[in-house]
């Protein structure tokens, strides 16, 4: 049973920050890339960044871009998504996910095999 467990999400003023992580269970991801995905209210899921399964590789949404980091710890099975700057458009639930077939990096949905359930980000203006 592979469980992926969010965490980390809350209410926060805008140009604020949150670090969201992501553990798993059931087996390790040290060979997997690892995503976020995000869906805002009313809209579809959408990419948010991704990292490779050494952690040495980046890919993010322009959205986001130079104020999210994506990093990984593979001993404690771990993916942290820390987001400064924080927009009010930047509200939604924050999934991570799980791409045990790749080791680079995946912005696809489809390329997902295990998902999170998701933390809820609310940012105020």
């Amino acid at each position: 049973q592979v469980t992926l467990v969010e965490s980390g999400g809350g209410l926060v003023q805008a140009g604020g920050s949150l670090r969201l992580s992501c553990t798993a269970s059931g087996r390790s991801f040290s060979r997997a890339a690892m995503g976020w995905f995000r869906q805002a209210p009313g809209k579809e899921r959408e990419f948010v960044g991704g990292i490779s399964a050494s952690g040495g590789s980046t890919q993010y949404a322009d959205s986001v871009k130079d104020r999210f980091i994506i990093f990984k710890d593979n001993a404690k099975n771990t993916v942290y998504l820390q987001m400064n700057s924080l927009k009010p458009e930047d509200t939604a639930v924050y999934y991570c996910a799980v791409a045990r077939r790749l080791y680079s990096v995946s912005a696809s949905e489809r390329d997902m095999d295990y998902w999170g359930e998701g933390t809820l980000v609310t940012v105020s203006s």
